[in-house]
């Protein structure tokens, strides 16, 4: 009897608020923006790739 009186105990605010929660879909589609920046990233490995270019071949770019 006390097992019934716990559980019963702890379903009655489940039961209350099965009435107060609604989940609706949204009106208008999801949006999510991800300004993600890589400039700085390529710029840096062009960077290097032609530092290496010119460090490997001299004779192509005289200085």
């Amino acid at each position: 009897m006390k097992n019934a009186m716990i559980i019963a105990i702890g379903l009655l605010p489940s039961i209350c608020l099965s009435g107060c929660i609604n989940i609706k879909a949204p009106d208008k589609p999801i949006e999510i923006n991800l300004n993600v920046s890589i400039k700085q990233e390529v710029v840096v490995k062009l960077q290097k790739d032609a530092q290496d270019l010119i460090t490997s071949n001299p004779e192509l770019f005289p200085q």
